[in-house]
């Protein structure tokens, strides 16, 4: 009887590392397939997502409350988040901008640009296994804001060897 328990929990545990392994950083289900819509956010003065000073300034701000914030999987709050939920909550609450929850629907976003024409508020993107994905948000200088799952909330350079030879692609929201 206990050999039984024990062969379903390893199996449990197997199952749910695969799960993980699997959907990569921040693939939880989808509920609602509506995204993309500008909401009011407090401006100073009248700008738009265009005003790259504007969306670095507010980028910035971000960062400075969450840094250090540890990676979780599926997590959404200072208890923990992954990458694809920062982005989320940051596009929102600072952009004023409703994104999917998941890397895979985020990527799927936006127009497609090339690497050298990126600006502040552009999404980077990752392969970082062979069905993961990671995404950040670029800054300027070639910095982009992300969430590490050793170092949490930081922010990395695109021409650090990792994050160079991961590079999938760039969008454009």
């Amino acid at each position: 009887m206990e050999i039984k328990r024990t062969g379903k929990k390893v199996f449990r545990i197997v199952v749910w590392v695969g799960i993980c392994f699997l959907v990569g950083c921040g693939s939880l289900p989808e509920k609602n397939l509506t995204y993309v819509q500008l909401e009011p956010v407090q401006k100073t003065k009248e700008v738009s997502v265009s005003d790259d000073d504007w969306v670095k300034n507010r980028l910035y701000k971000q960062y400075s409350k969450w840094q250090g914030v540890r990676h979780k999987l599926g997590g959404d709050s200072k208890n923990g988040i992954d990458c694809s939920g920062f982005v989320q909550l940051t596009f929102k609450k600072k952009l004023g901008i409703h994104l999917p929850r998941t890397t895979r629907l985020q990527s799927g976003l936006g127009k497609e640009i090339r690497k050298s024409d990126l600006k502040a508020g552009d999404l980077v993107f990752f392969r970082t296994g062979s069905t993961s994905r990671h995404v950040g948000i670029y800054l300027e200088e070639n910095k982009f804001l992300h969430v590490s799952e050793r170092r949490g909330v930081i922010i990395s350079k695109l021409d650090n060897v990792y994050w160079k030879s991961n590079y999938w692609k760039s969008i454009r929201i």
